[in-house]
């Protein structure tokens, strides 16, 4: 269980997840991390199984460690888009159970969001119309509130509220998410990381 989603702002992008650790309807443990940083403009949440999201990110950080021996720059946050689906597709008989979401700001500083399904089929929102992301199974709820709460130019801090009220509202509707949650808002020189305190129950 468990739900990730991606906003972007003005100049900015946020990332989110909540924190729960779950096996089907037990809880495990309430402070499990699912966001992942790249780079400093670059983050990726993996929602799904534990032990594919551990393999997983291993998998990415050699894969960008041979990325940036060989360039000497930072990946394009377009480029490792690419990568997470080409590594999740050439496991699509069998593949890993985690559905990435990436945020991150390009050399512009233009937002980019991305998320995919198990097999690495890709979704690149519209920027204009509908800026956001979500995976996990929390994403119907994050999705329509998303759609209600999040309109375009945001501000860094205006993003943090509406990403948090976000997943707050839509972790509080699935039983396999929640107990609080992590966001990483993104600004060209700097990442503002909070907890929230969800429901704990």
């Amino acid at each position: 269980g468990g739900g990730i989603l991606a906003m972007a702002g003005k100049n900015c992008v946020a990332i989110a997840s909540d924190r729960r650790y779950g096996v089907q309807f037990q809880t495990m443990a309430t402070d499990k991390n699912k966001l992942y940083k790249m780079h400093d403009k670059l983050y990726i949440g993996l929602a799904g199984l534990a032990t594919d999201q551990a393999t997983f990110h291993e998998k990415l950080k050699f894969r960008l460690a041979m990325y940036s021996l060989r360039e000497e720059r930072d990946i394009k946050p377009a480029s490792f888009g690419k990568l997470v689906s080409t590594l999740l597709y050439e496991r699509r008989f069998g593949p890993y159970f985690c559905e990435p979401v990436i945020a991150g700001l390009d050399s512009a500083n233009e937002p980019y969001l991305f998320a995919s399904d198990f097999i690495g089929a890709p979704l690149i929102p519209d920027m204009d119309s509908n800026g956001f992301v979500v995976a996990g199974t929390s994403s119907e709820q994050l999705f329509g509130m998303c759609e209600s709460m999040w309109r375009p130019g945001l501000d860094p801090e205006e993003l943090f509220e509406t990403i948090s009220q976000c997943l707050l509202a839509g972790s509080d509707r699935d039983c396999l998410a929640g107990w609080g949650g992590t966001v990483h808002v993104i600004c060209p020189d700097k990442v503002i990381t909070r907890t929230l305190r969800g429901r704990m129950d």
